[in-house]
Formats: structure tokens, C-alpha cells, sequence
């Protein structure tokens, strides 16, 4: 029997590179997205590699919406094994200006989510006596950078939660790490370059020079195939003892 995945955000950018690699594994997959076409995305990709697809398109700022999308997971698939936690949203401003209503959303989808999420699949990962829960943090959930309160906030909280989470699944072979990526060129990425514009007063070209990239010591956007090898990795039967770790894909940013 194939192993099941749920991955949120997954109908663009760094979730679908994970679904897609996740797919090519043999995998069967719970999609999600806001995507009018998430569904034809997914059951391309289910075609593609011969594997069993659903998609949903679960409203992940209600907590009650989390929660029914784990268990649809587990209606339609029979099980749950891994859970990657990659949805997020961003908006960048000075906190003078930063909307309250901004602020709620970022966390509520950005982190929030994630324990909804987590704690709705425990019980199925507990019986089963596996699971693997995969973070999609950020370089931004191991640094800081201006503009950004609500979502470094929202990052750090992430990794503080896979570490406790580490700990609580550690007697019942349930891991949890964190992906901490630097920039990637995503949807979610273009808006940052076009929000970061506004704000520094530079053109887009600046924003990627002189604020995005200036901080990684490889001067290149973070490929999508890397955060993907990784999640596999992490996924694996043999992975058990790698747990409680965040793992920075961020082309040495975190390293200075």
C-alpha cells in the first residue's frame, strides 16, 4: 500500500514542487490550494505518476477547516503517514502601518495552521505508529528582517513548535523537522519583490540585489527540487532518528 501525504499550499510554488517529487515516489497525495484549478493539478499529476490524488480547498484561517481537512485525508486515503506543512501567506510593511487584520492572517495560516494540523493528525500517526511532520519554516524562522514582524514571528513559532513536537513524538516513531528555505522564486516570492519595492522606494531589480539576496553568501534563489529532495528525505522509514532539527536551505544566509 502507497504511503498518503497531505500537503498544504500544494497547487503552486514550494508545495507543488513537494507534491510533485512526493508523486514521483510513489506517494498518494491530499492536494490543497486556493487554485481554481487545484483539482485539474492535481489529478494531472496523480496521472502522471499512477498514484491516488484528492484536493481540497480547506479555509486554513478557521481551525474547525484544519481539522476537517485531516480527517477527509484519512476518509478518502485510509491514512495519514506525512504531513507537510507548507501553506503561508505574507505582507510587508513598517509596524506603524503593519493592519491588524494582516497580522492575525499571517499568523493564523502561517502558524496557527500548522498546530491545528499537527495536533488533528496525532491521533491517526499515534495508531499507526508512524508519521513524519514536515514544517515549511523559513530562513526568516532563523533571522529577521525589516518589514516582516508578522511573518518572522509567525516562523519562529514554527520551529519552537517542531521542537516540542520532536520531543512528544519521539515513543511513538512520529518525527517532526523544520525546512528553513531562503528566498525562492515562488508566487508568494514575486509579491514579497513587488511589497519590498514600495517599501525600500527601489525598483523590483534593486529589491532582489540589495535587500532579498544580499545576505545569502550564493547569490541565487533557493531551487524548489532542493526543499523537495529534503522533505522526501525526512519522510523516509529510516529517518526515525532525525527529529526536532531545523534544516536551512538558505544559501548561507543563516550561517553568518
Amino acid at each position: 500500500m502507497n504511503k498518503t501525504v497531505l500537503i498544504t499550499g500544494s497547487t503552486s510554488g514550494i508545495g507543488l514542487a513537494i507534491a510533485t517529487r512526493f508523486a514521483k515516489e510513489g506517494y498518494d497525495i491530499m492536494f490543497h490550494g486556493l487554485e481554481s484549478n487545484g483539482d485539474a493539478i492535481a489529478k494531472d499529476i496523480g496521472a502522471k505518476h499512477k498514484v491516488k490524488v484528492a484536493f481540497s480547498k480547506a479555509n486554513l484561517l478557521k481551525p474547525d477547516a484544519v481539522e476537517g481537512l485531516i480527517a477527509e485525508t484519512i476518509a478518502t486515503f485510509g491514512a495519514l503517514h506525512v504531513l507537510v506543512n507548507n501553506a503561508g501567506i505574507q505582507f510587508v510593511s513598517p509596524i506603524e502601518d503593519f493592519p491588524n487584520v494582516k497580522y492575525e492572517n499571517i499568523i493564523a495560516i502561517n502558524m496557527n495552521a500548522v498546530f491545528y494540523a499537527s495536533k488533528a493528525a496525532w491521533k491517526q500517526m499515534k495508531q499507526q505508529k508512524f508519521g513524519r511532520i514536515i514544517n515549511i519554516s523559513s530562513v526568516h524562522g532563523l533571522r529577521a528582517s525589516e518589514f516582516k514582524s508578522a511573518y518572522v514571528t509567525a516562523k519562529h513559532g514554527v520551529i519552537g513548535m517542531t521542537k516540542v513536537l520532536a520531543l512528544e513524538g519521539a515513543p511513538f516513531n512520529i518525527t517532526c523537522n523544520a525546512i528553513c528555505p531562503g528566498y525562492v522564486k515562488t508566487p508568494l516570492v514575486e509579491g514579497q519583490i513587488k511589497d519590498q519595492a514600495k517599501a525600500h522606494k527601489m525598483t523590483e531589480e534593486e529589491v532582489v540585489e540589495k535587500v532579498m539576496l544580499v545576505k545569502q553568501a550564493v547569490k541565487e534563489f533557493v531551487p524548489v527540487e532542493a526543499i523537495a529532495d529534503m522533505a522526501v528525505l525526512l519522510a523516509k522509514d529510516s529517518s526515525t532518528t532525525i527529529t526536532g532539527t531545523s534544516f536551512a536551505l538558505d544559501g548561507g544566509w543563516s550561517a553568518q
